[in-house]
């Protein structure tokens, strides 16, 4: 009988050797946790390498951790027995698990996860895997192994790693133009996939110190931005982000790509994506529609409206043309806009809505184009055709459109320095999408600019009910002059940002001397005397129109606000003392800039409440290209002046003002952003 047991036990070793001497630990469980089973194998096939593979099975309801489990949890790790070469984890895409306000990244049902070592490892190899398994409790489980490494090779072994490997994240492919940015305890990643998103998914190794929560995704075409609240681990405002490395795995269809990103500026892109495309074509239209209204341009449609008045036999359809060439003209220089923006772009040069402003060059051109449609009026000479115009459009096919066309280009030059209602955001977005929808955003910007004169193109009789043409023509051509010599004028002001006041002072009066030597050889002393005239009158009703208006203001024209140069670190430290701050961005050649400044922030009641002791103004100028305010503009999505915000103990993530200031605005956002402390 003894023998007979001693035989079977011997039967049951030779069976057991096999197994014993493979690479393989078999599946492994641990008596205190019935939830999980795990297994490791190894692989010696390849010349100086080799490779391991950790499968994992869970029941369902179970789930355990992946390189970085998020708000909770511990990664699998292993500790090795004696001295074996450094082990590199490869890490299949994770899933998300939320519960109860926790996010955490990891595994459910089964994973398996290469592990490969690079040199000679022992005969046999052991060490003991920890492993976290969790459902509505978590168990911490290790299960000890050992490998014997001189066993023969598995041939299944190439097929699972390899069907593991494939789980893995891939380096590049998925995802282009990957950035992130920070602002405020909010993460902020952007990502471009030419493809399109379906089902994005976003994982994230922690940083040090910072809790990373849940994402908020949102995607519109191959646009992706995702907002991921962080913390400090005890529930307080991150610590400053940027300048720090984060690793993230961004997923979408079964694909995934790990990239490692330098966390920087708050990204442009992030209030643009708050809201759909449609709705930013709606802007773009309104926002060109407006600018109509504002003071650059209306005198190129008076020059329009006065060029029909001088044709004495009008008819529909010559009438149609001109504005529908205008029409084109003004598209046509908005696309321009739309090239200008792409190569700058490419050129990673900085983007915004008037920037050419800042180039002395561009404004000398203006300043000469101005001059010469004003030396125009006045009859110095003739930049269109005689009165017969229609007659020869009719017989010739189009003799002399080109000029029409130029006139609603010369409209859309003058219109850039303006930045209208809606117009800055729809800028914005368009800057921060894609360049597709970047040159479908500014050929609607020209469209609504256009709608004017479209209406007119459809409906001509608009234009057939003016005034046939007489004497008072003269007078309306020389105050439209007069209005085009003011637009110059001020352009040419521009100048004293880079040659300086006295020279640019010198050259308005050379350029109005000879202006009006040429109207009194061509014309006359008389109309000489009544551009003169018409010159010192403007004069007269704006000093007129400051005097009457003195009842309004205490000190109508003096600035008793202490501005303070515009930086993060000043709006950060007035925060920090529980001050308000007032930002204000602006240029010289913004007319806005200047409506703002005048109608509201000279204003006695504005000036007393940016004076107060918890107030602090800040003020960044950009009428001259600067790299840091350009930078500032973008973090907030913004890519246009006037641009104004105010923060506070109440608002400390500040609070955005509209284009076109107004007195009650200013002052309500001032008091709410107080709140209960100073």
């Amino acid at each position: 009988m003894l023998n007979i047991i001693r035989l079977a036990v011997a039967c049951l070793l030779l069976l057991w050797l096999p197994a014993a001497q493979a690479a393989d630990s078999g599946w492994l469980q641990n008596p205190t946790n019935d939830h999980a089973k795990v297994r490791l194998r190894a692989d010696t096939s390849q010349a100086g390498e080799t490779r391991l593979l950790l499968s994992v099975e869970l029941q369902n309801g179970w789930k355990t951790y992946w390189r970085s489990p998020g708000e909770g949890g511990i990664a699998p790790a292993i500790r090795w027995q004696g001295n074996p070469p450094p082990a590199k984890w490869y890490w299949p895409t994770p899933q998300r698990f939320d519960v109860a306000g926790i996010s955490t990244q990891g595994y459910h049902q089964q994973v398996s996860l290469p592990i490969v070592m690079q040199g000679e490892v022992p005969t046999r190899l052991a060490g003991t895997l920890t492993l976290s398994t969790c459902s509505n409790v978590c168990i911490l489980t290790d299960y000890p192994f050992s490998l014997d490494m001189s066993a023969p090779n598995d041939a299944q072994f190439n097929h699972d790693f390899a069907q593991a490997m494939g789980q893995v994240p891939i380096e590049r492919g998925l995802a282009e133009n990957l950035r992130a940015g920070y602002q405020n305890g909010e993460l902020q990643i952007g990502a471009e996939r030419s493809t399109g998103w379906q089902q994005p998914a976003l994982f994230f190794d922690s940083l040090d110190d910072v809790d990373i929560g849940k994402p908020s995704i949102s995607s519109d075409g191959t646009q992706l931005l995702a907002r991921v609240p962080v913390s400090d681990g005890w529930g307080d405002s991150a610590p400053d982000l940027r300048g720090k490395t984060l690793t993230l795995v961004i997923g979408d269809g079964g694909v995934a790509q790990q990239a490692t990103l330098t966390i920087g500026e708050p990204l442009a892109a992030a209030d643009s994506a708050a809201f759909p495309l449609w709705q930013a074509v709606l802007m773009a239209l309104v926002g060109g529609l407006i600018l109509n209204l504002m003071p650059c341009v209306l005198p190129v449609l008076g020059i329009k409206l006065s060029a029909i008045l001088q044709v004495e036999q009008r008819d529909r359809r010559s009438v149609r043309m001109q504005f529908l060439l205008s029409s084109a003209g003004i598209v046509a220089s908005f696309m321009a806009l739309a090239l200008l923006m792409t190569v700058l772009r490419l050129s990673n040069h900085a983007l915004g809505w008037g920037i050419q402003f800042q180039n002395p060059w561009f404004i000398g051109f203006m300043v000469l184009i101005t001059l010469l449609f004003s030396a125009n009026l006045f009859g110095l000479f003739h930049l269109q055709l005689s009165s017969g115009l229609n007659t020869r459009l009719a017989t010739q096919g189009g003799q002399g459109m080109s000029g029409h066309f130029w006139q609603g280009a010369f409209a859309t030059l003058l219109a850039t320095p303006c930045s209208a209602p809606f117009l800055g955001t729809a800028v914005a977005f368009a800057l921060a999408a894609p360049l597709p929808v970047l040159w479908g955003m500014f050929v609607a910007l020209g469209v609504g600019m256009s709608l004017p004169w479209l209406m007119i193109a459809a409906w001509p009789a608009l234009a057939l009910r003016l005034p046939r043409p007489g004497r008072w023509m003269n007078t309306l051509r020389l105050v439209l002059g007069l209005l085009m010599l003011a637009s110059s004028l001020w352009l040419l002001s521009l100048m004293t940002n880079h040659i300086g006041a006295v020279p640019t002072w010198i050259i308005a009066a050379v350029l109005l001397c000879c202006l009006l030597l040429a109207v009194w050889y061509r014309h006359g002393a008389r109309l000489a005397a009544m551009v003169s005239a018409g010159v010192l009158v403007l004069a007269g009703v704006a000093l007129l129109a400051g005097s009457l208006s003195a009842s309004l203001w205490r000190q109508p024209l003096v600035d008793r606000i202490n501005w303070q140069p515009l930086s993060e670190q000043a709006i950060e430290q007035a925060l920090a003392q529980h001050k308000r701050v007032f930002v204000d961005v602006t240029a010289d050649w913004c007319v806005t800039c200047k409506a703002n400044k005048f109608n509201v922030l000279l204003r006695d009641d504005v000036q007393q409440a940016l004076s107060a002791d918890d107030v602090v103004a800040l003020r960044g100028d950009w009428s001259r290209p600067s790299a840091e305010i350009t930078a500032f503009l973008q973090r907030r999505g913004s890519v246009a002046v006037p641009f104004n915000q105010i923060y506070g103990p109440a608002k400390p993530n500040g609070t955005v003002l509209s284009a076109l200031l107004t007195r009650d605005a200013v002052l309500q956002t001032l008091s709410a952003a107080q709140g209960t402390e100073k």
